[in-house]
């Protein structure tokens, strides 16, 4: 890839938890970043700047498009602006 082209979408997933030893949730984490850890050092950095006590980030990989239902389109689209966008889910039992 060269520098006029735009990079793709990276999309992190895994499970976050607000303090050590309580309740995970899901997490999606979409930024766009020159290489993989890069883009998984910038996603640790916003996970702990919006208060997350642990991570554990189990793939990554470059988005093929626009996702098709909220709130992943509305993240998608922070991410082209420059953000590092984090959706949250709760984590089936």
């Amino acid at each position: 890839m060269n520098d006029n082209e735009e990079r793709p979408v990276t999309i992190i997933t895994g499970r976050v938890w607000k303090k050590k030893g309580g309740k995970p949730e899901g997490v999606h984490v979409m930024l766009v970043a020159p290489d993989d850890d890069s883009a998984v050092r910038r996603a640790l950095e916003s996970l702990a700047a919006e208060g997350y006590a642990e991570a554990e980030l189990d793939q990554i990989g470059d988005m093929d498009g626009i996702p098709d239902e909220e709130p992943h389109i509305s993240a998608f689209q922070g991410a082209l602006e420059g953000e590092v966008s984090i959706v949250t889910f709760d984590m089936p039992i």
